[in-house]
C-alpha cells in the first residue's frame, strides 16, 4: 500500500471532514446528553412518578445508563460495515436513527398518562440512541485522522471537543425552555421542545455530511483487500483474535475519563440539587464548564502532537485521582462560585487532558482495515464508565442516605490509578504512520 499517512493532506478535503466530524458530533451528542440531563432534572419526575425521590433518580439514571450499554453494540455494528463499505456511509445512517430516536423521545406519554408503558418506550428510545452515538465517534474520527496524515490529536480532536459543546446547547435548551416557561408548564410539556428540535438539527448536519469525501487510507485498504484473502476476514475477527491485549488496554485508558464525565456532567447535577442549590445554578455551572472543556479538549490534544499522548493522558489521570477527594467537600461548601470553581476544574481543565487525545489514540492502536472497528470497540468498552458511574453513585446515596461521598472519591480515583497502569503498558503511538499502523506492542514497565 502507498504511504499515503506522509502525503500532505488537501487543506480543502481535510477542513471540510473536520467541520462535519464536529458538527455531527455537536448534533449526535446534543441529543445524547440532553437526555443526561434531563435523566437528572426531569425524568424522574415524569417517567417514575411513583418512586421516592433517591429510588426515583437511581432508576432515572438507570435508563441513562442502558444507552451506554448500547454503544458497544453500535460500535460493532457500524464498524464491521464502516471498515468494510466506508466511513463517510455510516455517519449518515448513525446521524439519522440518532435524531428520529430523539425526536420520538420527545413525543412520549408520561408514567401518569400510560404507566409503566412509557419508562419501558424510554428504555427502548434511549438503547437506539446508544447505538447510533456508538457507530459515530468512530467513523467521525477515522475520517478525520484518515485525512490528517499528521497533527492528528489536534484534527481528531474535533469530534471529542463536539461532546462538551453538544452539552452546552442541550443544557442551554433545557434551562432556557424552563427560564420562558415556568416549572409546572417545563415538567408538564416544556421538556419536550429540546428534543423535538432534534429534527432540525439532523437537517443540518445531514447536509454538511454528504458533501465529504471518503478517507484516502480506507480506499487504499479496500483496493488491496480484494485482492487478499486475509486482509477481508471480519473486522471484529480480527481485532479480537490479533489484538486483544491492545483492545483491553485501550479500554483501561480511556475509562478513567469516562468515568470523570458521568460524574461531572451527569450525576454532580442531581447531587448539587440535593445540596441545596437551585437547579438553575447547578446547571450554569454546567453549561460554562461544558464551553471552557471545548477549548481545553484542542489545547491538551494539539499538546500531544508535540510531547504525545501518553505524558498528556498520564498527567489527566494523577490529578483527577487527586481532584476526586475534593470535588465533593467543594459542592457541599454551599457556595455557588466553588461550586462552578469545581466543575471548571474538572471538567474544563482536568478531563480534557484524559479525553482529548482519546481520538487520535484509539486511532493509532489498529490498522486501517479494522481501525473503525477496533477504535470503536475500546472507546465504547471505556465509554461504559460514563453511563454506569451515576448510577452506582446513585445507588451508593440510596443504600446510606446520602452521605458517602468519600467512597465515591475512591472509586474515582482508583479507576484514575487503572488508567495509568495502562497508559504505562502501551507504546507512545502519535509519532507512527497511519497507513502502515499495526498494533503497538506493550512495553516492559517497570
Amino acid at each position: 500500500m502507498p504511504n499515503l499517512s506522509s502525503a500532505p493532506p488537501d487543506p480543502r478535503r481535510l477542513r471540510r471532514v473536520v467541520a462535519s466530524s464536529f458538527l455531527g458530533s455537536v448534533i449526535e451528542y446534543y441529543d445524547f446528553l440532553l437526555y443526561a440531563t434531563a435523566s437528572a432534572v426531569v425524568f424522574n419526575k415524569i417517567f417514575f412518578s411513583s418512586l421516592d425521590p433517591l429510588a426515583a433518580t437511581a432508576a432515572s439514571f438507570g435508563t441513562f445508563a442502558t444507552g451506554y450499554l448500547a454503544r458497544p453494540l453500535g460500535g460493532i455494528v457500524f464498524g464491521h460495515y464502516g471498515d468494510r463499505l466506508g466511513r463517510k456511509r455510516m455517519l449518515v445512517v448513525t446521524m439519522t436513527l440518532m435524531g428520529v430516536a430523539s425526536f420520538l423521545i420527545g413525543l412520549l406519554p408520561t408514567y401518569a398518562q400510560i404507566g409503566a408503558l412509557a419508562p419501558v418506550a424510554l428504555v427502548a428510545l434511549r438503547v437506539l440512541q446508544g447505538v447510533a452515538v456508538g457507530g459515530e465517534w468512530g467513523a467521525a474520527v477515522t475520517m478525520s485522522t484518515e485525512h490528517a496524515t499528521s497533527r492528528r490529536g489536534l484534527w481528531g480532536s474535533f469530534t471529542n471537543a463536539g461532546a462538551p459543546f453538544g452539552m452546552v446547547l442541550s443544557t442551554g435548551a433545557l434551562t432556557g425552555t424552563a427560564a420562558l416557561l415556568g416549572e409546572q408548564a417545563f415538567l408538564s410539556w416544556g421538556w419536550r421542545v429540546p428534543f423535538l428540535l432534534s429534527v432540525v438539527l439532523l437537517g443540518i448536519g445531514l447536509f454538511v455530511r454528504l458533501k465529504v469525501e471518503e478517507s484516502p487510507l480506507f480506499e487504499a485498504a479496500r483496493k488491496a483487500a480484494a485482492d487478499d484473502t486475509a486482509r477481508r476476514r471480519a473486522p471484529l475477527i480480527d481485532v479480537l483474535r490479533n489484538h486483544p491485549k491492545t483492545l483491553l488496554l485501550g479500554v483501561g485508558v480511556g475509562l478513567s475519563a469516562f468515568v470523570a464525565q458521568g460524574t461531572l456532567t451527569t450525576y454532580l447535577i442531581a447531587y448539587g440539587v440535593r445540596a441545596g442549590f437551585p437547579r438553575q445554578t447547578v446547571l450554569n455551572a454546567l453549561t460554562l464548564s461544558s464551553a471552557l472543556a471545548v477549548v481545553g479538549i484542542i489545547a491538551w490534544s494539539a499538546l500531544s502532537d508535540r510531547v504525545g499522548r501518553r505524558p498528556v493522558v498520564l498527567t489527566g489521570a494523577l490529578l483527577m485521582a487527586v481532584f476526586a477527594f475534593a470535588l465533593f467537600p467543594m459542592v457541599d461548601s454551599g457556595n455557588a462560585a466553588v461550586l462552578t470553581l469545581a466543575l471548571v476544574l474538572g471538567q474544563s481543565v482536568l478531563h480534557p487532558l484524559m479525553y482529548g487525545p482519546l481520538a487520535a489514540l484509539y486511532s493509532e492502536l489498529f490498522a486501517t482495515r479494522s481501525r473503525y472497528t477496533g477504535a470503536s470497540l475500546g472507546y465504547q468498552l471505556a465509554g461504559l464508565g460514563a453511563g454506569l458511574a451515576p448510577l452506582l453513585f446513585a445507588k451508593i446515596d440510596e443504600s446510606t442516605g446520602g452521605g458517602q461521598t468519600t467512597t465515591i472519591s475512591v472509586v474515582i480515583a482508583a479507576v484514575c490509578l487503572l488508567t495509568v497502569g495502562c497508559v504505562l503498558a502501551l507504546r507512545e503511538t502519535s509519532r507512527g504512520d497511519l497507513s502502515t499502523a499495526a498494533t503497538p506492542a506493550p512495553t516492559s514497565v517497570g
